[in-house]
């Protein structure tokens, strides 16, 4: 790749001009056009507000604009249970929170939970579903829904399947423990290997809807084995393609328009992104890049960003909440916040779409910095960020919030 591209200049006074006059409070239906996906990024998964605006789009995208899946940053395996309890009630929602990344263990996000078992409840006609598109806590759920296909369907290679599973069979139902006795084993190539034979054995399987979910199956439990065996540089350019294909399996298989909950690292369109998380970058092509090139402006990219508040350290909602300073100039985060001088909305929406003079334009086109987290430490306030690309090219429409507060842990 070439060198690293400079971060945003300081905005000149006709981009803060712009950003006021087209600001917002609400999103339209012209910003999401005819879109099949739209992702919903967010800049810190830690953020109380972040989550509430998120969910106000998506209610907006299921209420207004016929939206009926919902593709989430989170594992194949724990979203089918999360997917039955939002369709049919089976299933406690307290225990689900529980099996969720700890990411996602927050009362925003069960709030979502709740209210789209809610809304099926009183919309039997216009259920809308949930999918997870990772494979990095793949549990033996995908081992035995392999192991009951092949037993229906094609019963005379049931020995044959069975005795690779045995192979790779999850040591432990606790997903970080059953991860660290993978990342332990010192020759993880016959895991590999035998993963790739349970895909293929289904593969080569008459194709049909069983079949199509059975194959689903069996790619995520090759994909957690051959992902752990990846050094840590090349496991998010592994994540984002394969996060990509399962949304896009998801997509073509329900035939629905899906909203994509995720990081904004996921969710912009980012070839090619640079992203710092207090050290090295990684430089890979993310899951919204994919989604772009496949559906074309029918992929649609909302990010939400914030100026400055209080996080909580560490992972999921964290502990001792830490004050996050104003972004550093040179981050585009500072010039949405430097917008109506400190006197205006608590937030704000802009369609980075819309017309605009030159200059604005340019500032638009140019390389920019946007600054994130997927878990606050304050001494990486101004070195975890995003880079490698522009804000026209990430983003379809930024959701600006000024203060943030840290989620509420369960």
């Amino acid at each position: 790749m070439a060198g690293v591209l400079a971060a945003t200049p300081v905005a000149d006074p006709q981009v803060i001009d712009w950003i006021e006059q087209n600001a917002r409070q609400e999103i339209t239906k012209e910003s999401i056009g005819e879109a099949t996906i739209v992702g919903l990024g967010e800049s810190a998964h830690s953020t109380h507000e972040e989550a509430v605006i998120k969910f106000g789009l998506l209610r907006y995208l299921v209420e207004e604009l016929g939206f009926r899946s919902i593709a989430w940053e989170e594992d194949w395996t724990t979203s089918v249970r999360v997917n039955r309890y939002v369709l049919t009630g089976k299933g406690d929602l307290d225990a689900l929170m529980g099996e969720l990344t700890t990411t996602w263990r927050t009362r925003e996000v069960r709030d979502v939970l709740a209210w789209l078992r809610s809304y099926n409840a009183d919309h039997p006609g216009r259920k809308v579903k949930f999918v997870g598109v990772e494979y990095y806590a793949t549990r033996s759920l995908a081992h035995d829904a392999v192991s009951s296909y092949v037993a229906k369907a094609a019963p005379w290679r049931l020995r044959e399947v069975r005795r690779h599973l045995k192979f790779i069979a999850p040591r432990h139902e606790n997903t970080q423990a059953n991860l660290d006795w993978y990342r332990n084993e010192p020759n993880k190539r016959p895991f590999i290997s035998h993963a790739r034979a349970v895909y293929k054995l289904v593969e080569r399987l008459p194709k049909n809807d069983d079949q199509q979910l059975a194959l689903h199956n069996a790619r995520q439990i090759l994909s957690w084995y051959e992902a752990f065996n990846l050094p840590f540089a090349d496991l998010y350019a592994y994540r984002d393609a394969r996060a990509a294909e399962n949304l896009r399996w998801w997509q073509r298989r329900t035939g629905d328009k899906v909203a994509y909950w995720a990081s904004t690292a996921h969710t912009a369109n980012a070839p090619g992104l640079r992203l710092t998380l207090g050290g090295p970058p990684l430089v890979f092509d993310n899951a919204g890049s994919y989604l772009r090139r496949w559906y074309g402006e029918r992929y649609r990219s909302i990010t939400v960003l914030f100026d400055q508040g209080t996080l909580g350290t560490g992972s999921g909602c964290g502990v001792s909440p830490a004050p996050v300073p104003r972004p550093d100039a040179g981050f585009a985060n500072r010039v949405f916040g430097d917008a109506f001088a400190g006197n205006g909305p608590a937030q704000y929406v802009v369609d980075l779409r819309g017309e605009a003079p030159e200059a604005v334009s340019a500032w638009l086109r140019a390389p920019a910095k946007v600054r994130g987290y997927a878990g606050y430490n304050p001494a990486f306030a101004q070195k975890s960020y995003m880079e490698g690309g522009s804000l026209a090219q990430w983003f379809d429409v930024v959701v600006h919030r000024q203060v943030v507060t840290p989620c509420k842990p369960l």
